[in-house]
């Protein structure tokens, strides 16, 4: 499979990119930062020939086309886009500056749709195909200071939703994925010792590698992931 990955240079979308190179595929991924930057470890460096790495902003609809663009260049088509750039910035309604919600925004909601109406063609081309987008619990469970931040996760769901109902016939799969608690540096947050109660990136790529995996027929549109233990409250 020929696979694409927003936000893939760490984090989630590092795991995941792992996770579909350590299978065998072949995988784009995407980040603002430099390309030289983007991957660490054995099966993401750079030397990697079943790795390309492509510097794009999500929320400019030029670099979504061209991440598509250079995954079909490189390696032929693409089979699988995997929606995960995202960002994370807090504030209660009241403090939060204009930029910061334009920029989450046009981060989750509208880089998904660039990042997935540019792919689309691919996939019909090569007769179908699998979209997963990267949500949150917290589009169903919203807290203050992320009004934002659940809004947009709120917006990606119901988008996924309508998604998978458009392009079922033509073999494109859609799903998304809701986490709960991840310990990544997600929001500028800092990994504690604490944490190991959260889940990790690798536990959401095995989620997106079980989707892709699900023979044609079947699809699991939705799945919600939690940590099984968290802290008791009281």
């Amino acid at each position: 499979m020929v696979v694409l990955v927003t936000g893939g240079s760490k984090g989630i979308g590092l795991a995941i990119a792992r996770a579909f190179l350590d299978r065998g595929d072949e995988v784009v991924i995407g980040a603002r930062g430099p390309s030289t930057s983007l991957g660490t470890g054995p099966s993401t460096s750079p030397g990697t020939p079943r790795l390309h790495a492509v510097q794009a902003d999500v929320r400019r609809p030029e670099d979504a086309q061209k991440l598509v663009n250079e995954a079909v260049a490189r390696f032929g088509g693409l089979d699988v886009l995997v929606n995960n750039a995202g960002i994370g910035r807090f504030a209660n309604v009241a403090d939060m500056t204009l930029d910061d919600w334009h920029a989450i925004i046009e981060t989750n909601l509208n880089g998904v749709f660039y990042c997935t109406r540019a792919a689309i063609p691919a996939m019909r081309r090569r007769g179908g195909g699998f979209i997963v987008n990267i949500s949150s619990l917290a589009g169903k469970n919203a807290f203050p200071g992320g009004a934002a931040y659940c809004a947009s996760k709120a917006a990606l769901n119901q988008f996924s939703e309508a998604l998978m109902q458009e392009l079922r016939y033509d073999n494109i799969r859609v799903s998304y994925v809701m986490p709960g608690s991840v310990a990544t540096e997600f929001g500028g947050h800092q990994v504690t010792a604490g944490e190991a109660w959260k889940l990790t990136s690798e536990d959401v790529a095995k989620v997106v590698l079980d989707l892709v995996s699900h023979d044609p027929r079947s699809l699991p549109s939705r799945v919600e992931l939690r940590p099984s233990r968290p802290p008791r409250k009281g």
